[in-house]
């Protein structure tokens, strides 16, 4: 008679490991920051080189030359704006605040609104480009400036003054272009509108190569403290006590917020949500909140995003919308559901 085998107990067998496939196994925290770079430049570079050839008709040399002014906008705009964001992330330590939302396009909506006002639109159309674009950035700069000297004064409390007279100066500004709004011709409000959204069609070539050279010096001085924002990210005590010099480093930080956000506003228009929207992804695909990694990820997003975005929406989907709208509505999406996921922690 064949031998029956004893009933296995416990110990006896072990359960052989489960090697189903998970689809964790392709998320992109999985992926090294070296690859993910690299698979985010070729996408980068494929939507640079669809925009530019796909659809092109008529004089060849004048079609590249507007789509390549046009793809150098949309470029510094997702450098400037996802820069900014996440060097004002690590300084304050919020993952919801941008330098947007502390007021910059409310004075740039103010200021558009003051000058059709007081000036005609017809002045304000026919001003020089350049006279105009120095005039907005160097008020807004001012205006950061005044704004950031509460910061870091005297710690926790006064980071929230910061954030408060932000919040509160950006609504007062809304009131003032709100009124002034109401008391203008129809006709002036019209052109006036156009103004209120981020355009990338109608950018001058000389005002993109002085924001990009500013935008690439910037971008520079920020690779170059990419260590110091590790330490920041720790908090400010840690910070201090590991030897860096909080208060220098965040009044270079805000300085060089400031002139991200005013040259990127001041040559295509406002984007409140797009650097919320670009960080929050390249924190959701880095698997260590190291800023060697995020500040290429977090500019190849940006460009991935509107020139990726712009390409569908023109070419493919044939909208006439500006591709701004879309991203603010996504944005303020996310941003609603930062605050309702904070609030339910």
């Amino acid at each position: 008679m064949p031998k029956t085998l004893p009933p296995a107990s416990a110990g006896t067998l072990r359960a052989l490991p489960r090697r189903n496939f998970s689809p964790a196994l392709l998320s992109p925290k999985r992926i090294s920051p070296a690859a993910l770079i690299t698979v985010l430049a070729v996408i980068t570079l494929g939507c640079v080189v669809a925009f530019m050839v796909i659809d092109l008709r008529g004089n060849l040399s004048y079609a590249l030359s507007r789509r390549g002014i046009r793809v150098g906008a949309m470029v510094v705009v997702a450098v400037a704006v996802g820069l900014s964001t996440l060097m004002f992330q690590t300084v304050t330590a919020n993952r919801i605040l941008t330098p947007s939302i502390m007021g910059f396009d409310s004075l740039y909506i103010l200021i558009q609104t003051a000058l059709v006002f007081t000036l005609g639109s017809s002045t304000l159309l026919t001003a020089s480009p350049a006279l105009k674009f120095g005039v907005e950035v160097g008020l807004m700069i001012v205006f950061s400036a005044l704004l950031y000297r509460w910061l870091f004064t005297g710690g926790t409390g006064a980071l929230h003054l910061m954030l408060l007279v932000g919040i509160v100066i950006g609504t007062l500004f809304r009131g003032f272009s709100s009124l002034l709004q109401r008391l203008m011709e129809p006709s002036e409000y019209i052109v006036l509108q156009d103004l209120f959204f981020a355009s990338f069609n109608q950018v001058e070539p000389l005002l993109l190569g002085i924001s990009a050279v500013i935008v690439a010096l910037v971008a520079a001085v920020v690779w170059k403290l990419r260590k110091s924002f590790d330490v920041l990210a720790l908090g400010r005590e840690t910070a201090i006590n590991l030897g860096v010099d909080h208060r220098r480093i965040v009044t270079l930080v805000l300085v060089l917020c400031s002139i991200l956000v005013a040259i990127s506003t001041a040559l295509v228009g406002p984007v409140t949500f797009f650097g919320l929207l670009v960080v929050s992804l390249a924190y959701q695909m880095v698997r260590k909140f190291s800023h060697a990694a995020l500040i290429p990820i977090v500019c190849l997003l940006g460009a991935i995003t509107l020139i990726g975005g712009q390409l569908l929406l023109e070419r493919v989907f044939g909208f006439a919308t500006a591709l701004s709208v879309i991203i603010e509505f996504a944005g303020g999406l996310l941003f609603l559901y930062l605050l309702l996921k904070g609030s339910l922690k």
